[in-house]
């Protein structure tokens, strides 16, 4: 179950924003994560993701 954009936090975890994206976690760590271009937050040793940056990423990785 996909939730509104409303119910996730500002800061994500990994889970939550392959939630977000409706991909697997999996996914998310291989064609996103691992990507420098996305831009993340550090809190600790754990990073984290808004929605903004995870949309700006979706946008700029399209294919046109």
């Amino acid at each position: 179950m996909i939730k509104e954009k409303s119910e996730f936090p500002l800061l994500l975890t990994r889970e939550q924003a392959s939630n977000y994206l409706g991909i697997d976690p999996k996914s998310f760590d291989r064609y996103v994560r691992s990507s420098d271009d996305l831009k993340r937050f550090m809190v600790g040793k754990q990073e984290r993701y808004t929605i903004k940056e995870l949309e700006i990423f979706i946008v700029n990785h399209s294919i046109h």
